[in-house]
């Protein structure tokens, strides 16, 4: 298989995997307890890497500032992050995820956790390791092209 037909086949199991994504979410978290997509991954981020500015936040994921002012609104209202002065003296302020963000965070991530572990309990060890390690080195070299890598906790 070359690389054009493996990008073809990996495109419909990622649109695929997005989709199964929002079944991750719990029924009964849907009606409005559940994170967005975009609070999971800034408040993941934020989590990692500490307080971030806008100007961060575009530096981090190449998107424009009023998409981020448009994301971090909400959070802001529900309490999931607060705006505090730079701690390095610069004059933007900057976000930092809130004990009730990384408490809300941590419950979704849990629910996410055991719904992928359902999914991959059959799997012997060695597959784990190699799918794991498989999606990493995937992610990596994406992140490389982009020059926008995740940094990653030690979990």
């Amino acid at each position: 298989m070359e690389a054009r037909e493996a990008g073809e086949h990996i495109e419909r199991e990622l649109m695929i995997l997005m989709r199964h994504r929002e079944l991750s979410v719990p029924r009964g978290a849907r009606d409005g307890g559940a994170l967005d997509r975009s609070a999971y991954v800034l408040l993941s981020r934020l989590e990692v890497q500490g307080p971030m500015s806008i100007p961060d936040f575009v530096e981090a994921f190449g998107l424009a500032p009023s998409t981020f002012t448009r994301q971090t609104a909400p959070l802001l209202r529900d309490g999931l992050v607060e705006r505090m002065l730079d701690p390095d003296g610069g004059v933007a302020r900057k976000f930092r995820i809130t004990e009730e963000g990384t408490k809300r965070l941590s419950a979704q991530r849990e629910e996410t956790v055991t719904r992928l572990a359902e999914v991959l309990t059959d799997w012997p060890t060695e597959r784990l390791r190699r799918f794991v390690s498989d999606l990493e080195q995937f992610n990596t070299d994406i992140e490389r092209l982009a020059g926008r890598p995740w940094p990653r906790s030690a979990r």
